[in-house]
């Protein structure tokens, strides 16, 4: 079902119907990864506008395609000055990331152990991403963070879940890299 056309977008959702037919989840995430990472290089796939625009306070979702035979969705995320989210997870569902203008600071983490709903992290390792870079997340590798390290720029990125992304964990600190982790509904923003 397409939430908005843009030009392009059927160029996007016929790659990401080829990529999410292969045999196993990384053959998915590695041929959906290339294809992002060509499509958004190429410049054929032109977001909408409202993309570009932040929200004041927190960093916007706009869904613009879910697949009604294949079940993934695609999400547009737009990232203020500054803005991130918290140590989250996934849901068990694996993603391809790419960062479509401006630049976004991921980390990742490595789960070190849990005592009921207190988890302890370490990061791992940390990239700078770009225009045209993308990556992916697959369950039981998905914790990490996302920001916009910038100070005055908005960075863009556009998100390929394998379902409907409607909730995550996300992991309070606590100190000495001990977290709480709650539940978080993931809502939409408003795509007009």
């Amino acid at each position: 079902m397409i939430t908005v056309d843009f030009p392009g977008s059927r160029k996007l959702i016929d790659a990401i119907d080829a990529s999410v037919v292969q045999p196993d989840t990384p053959a998915i995430t590695d041929t959906l990864r290339n294809a992002l990472c060509r499509l958004i290089r190429s410049q054929e796939v032109i977001l909408p506008a409202c993309v570009f625009e932040s929200t004041g306070d927190h960093y916007a979702r706009r869904e613009l395609y879910r697949s009604d035979e294949h079940g993934y969705s695609v999400v547009a995320m737009t990232w203020g000055p500054g803005q991130g989210t918290l140590i989250h997870d996934h849901s068990g569902m694996w993603c391809v990331e790419g960062v479509w203008n401006g630049a976004l600071e991921i980390v990742q983490y490595e789960l070190l152990g849990h005592e009921a709903e207190r988890y302890q992290f370490r990061a791992v390792g940390s990239i700078q991403a770009g225009p045209g870079s993308a990556g992916s997340l697959i369950p039981p590798h998905e914790y990490h963070t996302i920001r916009n390290p910038s100070d005055d720029a908005v960075a863009v990125s556009l998100h390929i879940y394998s379902g409907r992304m409607t909730q995550c964990a996300v992991f309070n600190p606590e100190g000495d890299n001990w977290y709480h982790r709650d539940e978080r509904k993931l809502g939409l923003d408003q795509i007009h």
